[in-house]
Formats: C-alpha cells, structure tokens, sequence
C-alpha cells in the first residue's frame, strides 16, 4: 500500500434509516448528498483512500454486499444514496458494532498501514458516530477535519450546534466540503 497522509471516513451512508430520527435524519441527509459525491469524486481524483466505517445493524455474520442490498431495499431514498455512495473495489469498508468507527474494529491499523494522519470524517448522525469518531481520532493524534456541509443529524439545528462544538470545543477544523485540500 502506498503512504498517503489524508484519509476520508464515510460514517453510516449505507443505511436502511430504520432507527430513532430514521425519517428526519434520511431528510437532512439527502440534503447534503451532492456534497458528500463531490467530496469523495474529489478524494478519488486525488488518490486519496476512501474508508466507509457503517454500522453492523447487529449482524455479526454481515457482509457488505447484503448490508448494500438492504439499504438499497429499504426506501428509493435509500436507493438512491446507496447508488450515489456505495463503495468501489479500491475503497476500504469497516463494519462497526457501536458509534465510533475505532471501536473493536480494525480501524486504526488500517490507516497505521495507510499511514494516515489527518482523517476528513464525513457522513450521519454529527452528533452521535461523527462525533464519537472524530473525539477517537483525536484522542489517537490523528488531525480531523468535519467539511459543515458534508455531515448530518437528525434536524439542522442539532448539526449547527455540534459543528459549534466541532470548532468551540474540539478545535475540529469545519471548511465547507469545496474547501477541502487533501495534500
């Protein structure tokens, strides 16, 4: 693998929105969709590795094929950013049991083996696994990045106050999604 230094998370696109705030959150989420396919076209024209960090669902036996058709499944809406979003061959997919894409997954040395150091975190809910994810990172020296209009959570009020918190309290860089540089 080569090195590069920057990395993008994609936290819990691959989703059936089967969930507490499942609805409001598939809305805020479609909003910010062109976003998020401009930022990963970008990371791909750049080289720079793709990572897709999504829940499990409480599927131990999972595989990515069947959790992408399951979404696919659950909605047009779904559909339709599954389609827009689904991982290609060249990117990296964790499957994580809990909020954070760190924890009991093999995370962290993926992107040791990448050698990453600076993660651009993208995707739902910024208030619950972005932000769990990117307090992780932090907490293992890598420098995050939060693009304002590349995350979600379940009303527009509860991203702007954890973008707030993003730049007041965790010193998380928060540019729009077209500010992003990757080198």
């Amino acid at each position: 693998m080569s090195p590069h230094s920057t990395a993008l998370i994609v936290v819990d696109m691959i989703n059936t929105w089967v969930m507490q705030d499942g609805a409001a959150l598939l809305r805020q989420a479609s909003r910010m969709l062109p976003n998020l396919v401009r930022l990963t076209a970008s990371a791909r024209r750049a080289g720079v590795p793709i990572i897709y960090a999504n829940d499990n669902f409480g599927r131990w036996r999972s595989n990515l094929p069947a959790t992408i058709e399951q979404a696919r499944q659950a909605s047009r809406a779904s559909a339709r950013i599954v389609d827009a979003l689904a991982p290609r061959v060249t990117d990296y997919v964790v499957l994580k049991p809990e909020h954070s894409a760190f924890f009991a997954t093999p995370l962290e040395l993926l992107l040791k083996a990448l050698k990453v150091r600076r993660l651009v975190i993208v995707g739902i809910s910024g208030d619950q696994c972005v932000l769990a994810t990117a307090g992780d990172a932090l907490l293992r020296d890598f420098t995050v990045i939060v693009p304002r209009d590349a995350i979600a959570s379940a009303t527009a009020a509860r991203t702007r106050a954890i973008l707030k918190h993003f730049r007041d309290v965790m010193d998380v860089a928060t540019p729009s999604s077209r500010g992003v540089r990757w080198r």
